[in-house]
């Protein structure tokens, strides 16, 4: 049977407006370079993982300044930015977790266990979005602690993957002390909680808003 609710119709239509925009490209971009970081640093290319994870970041904050200085933002773009974030925080903090649980030092062994939160929270905020778009709620756009936290994370991360013990693609030049990579991961996890804890009101009071519509 045909669906002929156009309210629905309209809902998909803005979704798909706009698409081809250069940050929209640049989110689908970053989504591509996921796995490519992940082979490369297992397979010991770490210095190209730099490059690769330093591009993806690199893309992350200019199609945010590209989107807003040439009115090229588009609902589509709320969502791919996110994602893109998203599937990256995973697939590094599995990548390094696994890293630091076969290291040889018994102490970045026994940190090991920290990447799991990362991985925790954005599987949360994954299927929540997932959840929310089943219900015909757009997510919200990332608000400024979620900035922070993200440009923070994709700082740690290169300072690990670059300088860290033990797996750092540079650290025969300067390798990174033990509590300071400690000290650097604790406050990222931190940010990332935070910056979790501000979408939670405004997710809220949008579910209640769409489910008092339908009573």
């Amino acid at each position: 049977m045909e669906n002929t609710n156009p309210q629905k119709h309209k809902k998909t239509g803005d979704l798909f407006d706009n698409v081809w925009t250069i940050p929209n490209l640049l989110s689908a971009l970053r989504i591509v370079m996921v796995p490519i970081i992940a082979v490369l640093f297992l397979k010991g290319e770490a210095v190209w993982a730099v490059v690769v994870l330093a591009l993806s970041g690199l893309s992350d904050f200019f199609d945010g300044k590209i989107a807003r200085r040439f009115n090229q933002i588009s609902a589509l773009g709320k969502i791919l930015d996110p994602i893109a974030d998203k599937l990256t925080q995973i697939t590094l903090a599995v990548v390094l977790f696994y890293v630091f649980w076969k290291a040889e030092n018994e102490s970045i062994h026994a940190f090991a266990w920290v990447f799991l939160l990362f991985v925790a929270k954005e599987l949360i905020m994954l299927i929540g979005g997932a959840v929310m778009l089943a219900f015909e709620i757009r997510p919200g756009a990332a608000e400024m602690p979620g900035k922070v936290a993200t440009m923070v994370f994709y700082v740690v991360m290169v300072v690990i993957v670059a300088f860290g013990p033990e797996v750092g693609a540079f650290r025969d030049l300067f390798t990174l002390p033990d509590l300071v990579m400690k000290v650097l991961v604790v406050i990222s996890v931190i940010l990332t909680f935070v910056a979790f804890a501000f979408y939670l009101p405004e997710t809220f009071r949008q579910f209640k808003e769409r489910f008092s519509k339908k009573k």
